[in-house]
Order: C-alpha cells, then sequence, then structure tokens
C-alpha cells in the first residue's frame, strides 16, 4: 500500500483560499444583513415625526384660575389632559430616582434602548405566547405616549426603537427626564408630576415626601387600576414599598430609610377637591369661556389670578352657610354674599347657601331648580338669562334721592308723611303703606331715607320729576300727575343704569311709583356694584374678578387696569352717606346697636324687603369695602313677616365685622 504525503506548501496555500472564502462570505452576509437592517430602518422610519419637535412641542396645558395671591388654587380647566409643566428642579431628586429605579434602572447608562431589556421581553412573550412585555425605556415610553399609541405590533416597537436612539443622541438625560415626568399620566385625568401631587396629595411636587415620591412612581405602571380613589389602593401601598426597595437595590435609598419611610402614613387628599369657591370661580371661568372660547382655555395652560381674597371667601363661606341654616325659623333656606373693592372694582368674596355647588337642595328630594326652596346650581349673586334677579325691596331708594340730591335738593328738604293716593297705575288707584303701618307727618329727606320711609320716599320720585325745586311736598293725592312720576322715573333708572343696574328694560308703566319700594328685578352683583359708586363719591369702576391672566410663557395677555369713570357728583353721593351711615337718624326705626351698627366705624347701610316677604337685602359699606346680602328662597316662596335687618341683616354684621378687621380703616368725608 503506497502511503500519499500531504504536500505541506500546497495544504497551506489550499486552507489559506478556504479562509479567505469563508471571510467573503462573512463578509457578504454581514453587509446582506446590514442592507437589510438598513433597509428595514428606512422603512419603518420614513414619515416619523422629529425627535427635535419636543424643544418646539407644545404640551396640552390646563387653565389654572388662582386667588388673588396666585397660592390657592381655585379650578383647572382641562379637556382629558390635567397637566402643568414644572423644570426638572422643581422635581424632587428622590421622585426622578424612584422613578427611574422602577421604571429604567440603566436610564444614566444605555443609548436610548436596552436591548438586553427587549430580548428579554421578547422571550417572556414568546414563552406565554402574548405580546405582554415590553422591556421600554423611559425614552421609548416617552416617545411611544407623545408620538403612539399603546399597540403592540413591530411596526410600532420599531419605530419606536429608532425615535429612542434619536432622542437618546440629541438631548441630555435631564431633559429626557423632564419631558417624561411632565408628560407620562398618572391617573385621574392627571398628566405629569405636578397635577398628580396637587390632585393626590394637594400640593406642590416640589414638597412631596420620599413616600409621596414612592407613591407616583408605583402609579406610572398602572395608573387606572393603581388609583388612590379606587378599589386597589392596598396593591397601590405594596407598589410603593416595592418601589422603595428598588431604590435601596439601586443605591439611591439605605435599607434603614427604606424601611423607615414604609411605615410612614400616606395622607391622600380624602376626595380630590374639583372647584373651590364655586360660585366665584364658575362666574369667573364662564366669562374666560365667552372670551377666549373652551377649547383653548383647555389646552393652552392660561394662569388665570382673580381678585378672591382666601381669607375673607373662606369666612363668607362659613357665615352664610351658618345664616342659612339660622334662617330656617323664618322659612328662607337661601342666602347671598358677595363683596367689592369701591375704588378697584375687584370682588373679593363670592358664596351662596352653603357654599357647596354639590350640596343637596331643599327639601332634600327637590329636583327641579324652579321647584327648589334652595337649587345649589343657580348663583343668585349674579343670575342667569332665565331668572335675572330679585326684586331689592327699598334697597333701590337711594337711587331715587340721589337723583333727588343732584337737582339740588338737601336731607332738609321736608315732604308729607301721610295717607297718600299716586293715581292711577295699571287699572287702579296707588295707596301704598309704611312698613310699620304709621304715618309720621312732616319729615325730612335725611329722616325719611334713614328710616327707610315708603310714603315720603315715593314722594321723592315725584321731587325727581319736578322741572323746578320746591322746599317742601306736603301733597297726598296726587291724581292726574302721573307724567311727573314718569318723569322721575325716567331720571332715576337713568341714574341706577348710571352706576351700572342693567335689568330695568321694561315700560315706565310696569314699574310705575312701586320702583322706589324695589319693584323692578335686578342682581345682587350689580346693587353691590352700584353701592361702591357711594363709597368712592361719584366714581364708577367696572366691576371685576381677575387681576391678570397669563400665557404658559408668563406673558401678561390681560391685566386689570380700570379707569375710574364720574358718574355722580361728588356732593349728592357724599350726602347719601351720611344719611345712610347716620346710627342716630336710623335708631328710632331699627334701635341704637342693630346689624346696621358697628361701633368705633362709619359704615353706610340700607335695608330693603319685598311686600310679599320674598327677598330680604342689607347692603353696607365704607370707603374700603362694599358688601351685599341677599336672603329668600329660590323658587320666590314667602319668607317669615320678618324685615330684612332680621334675616339678610346678621348674615351682613357678621361678615362686615371681619372685613372691618382686616381693611385700612376710611372714614367718609
Amino acid at each position: 500500500m503506497v502511503q500519499r504525503v500531504r504536500n505541506p506548501k500546497i495544504y497551506k496555500k489550499s486552507r489559506g483560499k478556504r479562509f479567505v472564502f469563508i471571510l467573503k462570505i462573512c463578509g457578504f452576509g454581514i453587509l446582506f444583513l446590514f442592507s437589510i437592517v438598513f433597509i428595514v430602518f428606512i422603512f419603518f422610519a420614513k414619515d416619523l415625526p422629529r425627535p427635535e419637535k419636543f424643544t418646539e412641542k407644545q404640551f396640552i396645558q390646563s387653565t389654572k384660575i388662582y386667588d388673588r395671591t396666585g397660592e390657592i388654587l381655585l379650578y383647572e380647566i382641562y379637556g382629558e389632559e390635567k397637566r402643568t409643566i414644572v423644570p426638572l428642579e422643581k422635581i424632587p431628586k428622590y421622585l426622578q430616582e424612584a422613578v427611574v429605579a422602577t421604571e429604567d434602572a440603566d436610564f444614566y447608562y444605555h443609548f436610548g434602548v436596552d436591548f438586553k431589556g427587549i430580548i428579554r421581553s421578547v422571550l417572556i412573550n414568546f414563552r406565554i405566547m402574548e405580546p405582554v412585555y415590553g422591556g421600554s425605556t423611559i425614552p421609548q415610553q416617552l416617545i411611544r405616549s407623545t408620538f403612539f399609541s399603546n399597540e403592540k405590533t413591530v411596526k410600532r416597537k420599531t419605530r419606536e426603537i429608532i425615535l429612542s436612539l434619536e432622542l437618546d443622541r440629541r438631548y441630555s438625560k435631564e431633559e429626557i427626564l423632564e419631558w417624561y415626568l411632565n408628560q407620562i399620566p398618572f391617573g385621574s385625568n392627571c398628566y405629569g408630576a405636578e397635577a398628580a401631587s396637587q390632585t393626590f396629595f394637594g400640593k406642590p411636587v416640589s414638597e412631596i415626601s420620599i413616600a409621596e415620591s414612592a407613591v407616583l412612581a408605583a402609579l406610572v405602571q398602572a395608573p387606572s387600576h393603581l388609583s388612590p380613589y379606587g378599589p386597589n389602593k392596598t396593591e397601590l401601598l405594596a407598589r410603593k414599598d416595592y418601589v422603595l426597595d428598588r431604590m435601596v437595590k439601586e443605591q439611591y435609598l439605605t435599607s434603614e430609610k427604606a424601611e423607615e419611610t414604609k411605615k410612614e402614613e400616606i395622607k391622600f387628599v380624602e376626595k380630590p377637591i374639583q372647584i373651590k369657591a364655586p360660585y366665584f370661580t364658575l362666574w369667573i371661568k364662564q366669562n374666560l369661556i365667552d372670551k377666549y372660547g373652551e377649547d383653548f382655555l383647555r389646552r393652552e395652560g392660561l394662569k388665570v389670578y382673580t381678585t378672591l381674597d382666601w381669607d375673607l371667601q373662606e369666612k363668607a363661606e362659613k357665615i352664610v352657610a351658618e345664616g342659612v341654616e339660622q334662617n330656617k325659623i323664618y322659612n328662607a333656606y337661601n342666602a347671598g354674599l358677595v363683596a367689592i373693592d369701591p375704588d378697584t372694582g375687584e370682588v373679593l368674596a363670592m358664596t351662596v347657601g352653603t357654599g357647596d355647588y354639590y350640596s343637596p337642595s331643599y327639601p332634600e328630594d327637590c329636583t327641579s331648580g324652579v321647584n327648589c326652596l334652595f337649587d345649589p346650581k343657580f348663583n343668585v349673586v349674579v343670575g342667569t338669562k332665565n331668572n335675572p334677579g330679585r326684586q331689592p325691596g327699598s334697597a333701590f331708594k337711594p337711587f331715587v334721592y340721589v337723583t333727588a340730591f343732584e337737582k339740588g335738593y338737601t336731607a332738609t328738604t321736608t315732604v308729607l308723611d301721610a295717607e297718600t293716593n299716586f293715581g292711577i297705575w295699571g287699572d287702579k288707584e296707588y295707596i301704598p303703606k309704611n312698613y310699620t303701618g304709621r304715618f309720621y307727618g312732616l319729615v325730612t329727606l335725611r329722616r325719611a331715607l334713614s328710616q327707610s320711609l315708603n310714603i315720603p320716599s315715593i314722594k321723592v320720585l315725584y321731587l325727581a320729576g319736578l322741572e323746578n325745586e320746591i322746599e317742601s311736598l306736603e301733597i297726598n293725592d296726587f291724581s292726574g300727575m302721573e307724567n311727573i312720576f314718569v318723569k322721575g322715573l325716567e331720571k332715576s333708572i337713568e341714574t341706577a343704569e348710571g352706576l351700572g343696574i342693567t335689568t330695568l328694560n321694561k315700560p315706565l308703566s310696569f314699574y310705575g311709583p312701586a320702583l322706589v319700594l324695589g319693584g323692578g328685578e335686578v342682581k345682587l352683583l350689580e346693587m353691590v356694584s352700584a353701592y361702591g359708586v357711594f363709597a368712592t363719591e361719584g366714581l364708577k369702576v367696572k366691576t371685576s374678578g381677575i387681576l391678570k391672566i397669563e400665557d404658559r410663557k408668563g406673558n401678561i395677555i390681560e391685566e386689570n387696569k380700570n379707569t375710574p369713570l364720574r358718574v355722580l357728583e361728588k356732593e349728592p353721593a357724599r350726602l347719601i352717606n351720611d344719611i345712610l351711615s347716620d346710627n342716630e337718624s336710623r335708631t328710632p326705626m331699627f334701635g341704637p346697636n342693630s346689624a346696621l351698627y358697628f361701633k368705633d366705624y362709619e359704615v353706610a347701610a340700607k335695608t330693603g324687603t319685598t311686600q310679599d316677604s320674598k327677598d330680604a337685602w342689607t347692603i353696607g359699606y365704607t370707603p374700603s369695602i362694599v358688601v351685599g346680602v341677599w336672603a329668600g328662597n329660590n323658587n320666590n316662596t314667602s319668607m317669615a313677616n320678618q324685615p330684612a335687618v332680621v334675616i339678610a341683616g346678621p348674615i351682613f354684621h357678621r361678615f362686615m365685622e371681619e372685613a372691618l378687621a382686616k381693611i385700612s380703616k376710611r372714614e367718609f368725608q
């Protein structure tokens, strides 16, 4: 047998050729693979949104309505997303660490995508035969929540990975984390950490604790399922402890600190407060919607700084609610209060009934506001188109008196208080009575107004319609003189409208002389604003509930810079102030220590009670504040036959006492 001997040179050459061939095959394979990857990349990447749009993107932000300090959030106007953007430096470091530890432990080390995590999730999904686990990093979650749906497809996942790599390449980790913490949902319509913190803990995210941070981080996984207001609160708290354990593992917390934190009680806001100062705030909201549109408000993130004084508002809500409860003995189940600064027209406080827009009606089974003694959804302070106002009773008298004073009449002008026929109005003679049923003979206009005498006040309407001034009016039969009253009506309504009353738009014959006694419907807010003209000695300032509005960048787009307009001469206004603050003059009718009197303070005040006891009013003011109170029933049911000073007066007095203790003390000139 011949043994073949392998030539070493030939063998080495042959082996080298094979090795080169294999290298070529591998090279072509790798090139082919890269070509396939590139083609796939191009296919899936076409029409992708640019990651740099994050610097251009304006996240949807809710419009926020604050009190005058900007510290009390009254309400947010939002669509599906309630969000407030805050910079990363205002988000506690431990919240950032809790989220990173739980959602993406390698966040600071990978390039936007964790390929090990993706492979691991693919294997798990393959084993359970469902695309459940995604292995998503924080950049991937951010990309998905911003640009894509949660649909689990290869195409969506590929596009997500491509954009995540680009996002991580272009931006710092801090920028990505800031966008993420302002973008992700936390449940209860909250998007971003600030909105979540305000909703669940009632405070800014910058003030939350480590334990509260762990709660927010726990919510990221399943915000709806783990809601603290749902049935799975225990599961949420368990996951909170898991988050703390993750923080220990990633060396963000010590084991001792984590165990200590686990024992802390988490205090959630029991019921997310949807709206504070609801009657004021909803009034502001409607004004904003009328001007800007609701869709704009829901997404543009305006900051609305209102005129509301939160301290006075809280006092008003408490006092009115207690007053309503006490007034039930008089069959009066509702009340409204509003306070303004007469110099600026700023509304300082506004409330109705119990102060709770969501409170039950009276009676409890009432289903229709039209038939309710108290309808919490109706703001009696501002009224509505369907119900523009209430009759003011004698609270309307100062408008008629100041009309006469502008013609030259004075506090010493006299009129006869006796049974009087004021002529034919409608189809019968008008012969009214004083509230007391008595007559007081010849009285001055000071006494007539301060004691709210009806007969003399109607005669002041006659004086306002005369062409020439007279010193004394002693007539008790005005049959055939109706035309003079019509002129007085015209001038008095003109005065009232000049002061801001907008609801006296019916024919003069409808009102007749009864206008002086409050025969025309008015709104409480407008009445208080009109009395404010007396407080400013004749200067009218437009009523406003807004100090300023800022856009999302902090630019002021609206600011209250109302310019006062003179609508009354000083002396007639001063005369009204002098009479309405004259406690000695009103004492024979109201007593020396009535609800209208304030020791050591000069307060002008007027009451109004309608003839059928359906409305009770008290309006009072100083040069610094005007306060108005209405009491009654929404469905116009009559109250007990008591004067307004008994029903509305105590509410007015208690609130005015609180306000006087807070504001600067100023006297009338």
